[in-house]
């Protein structure tokens, strides 16, 4: 299963970490996903979303 937000898209981003020395390496930073449980059309469904998706949601509730 793909680490991607179900609301807004947000995905693994790659990049590279840089040391005291300056040397490059690979690193990839992960989306912070919560599984979340909702009711669509009258039936429950589990989904991932990141914690800003979240955060949104409880804002405007």
């Amino acid at each position: 299963m793909a680490q991607v937000c179900e609301i807004c898209g947000k995905g693994k981003m790659f990049g590279k970490k840089v040391s005291h020395s300056h040397r490059h390496s690979a690193k990839s930073w992960a989306p912070n996903l919560r599984r979340v449980r909702i009711v669509e059309d009258g039936t429950p469904k589990r989904i991932k979303v990141c914690a800003s998706c979240l955060k949104k949601v409880n804002q405007d509730a």
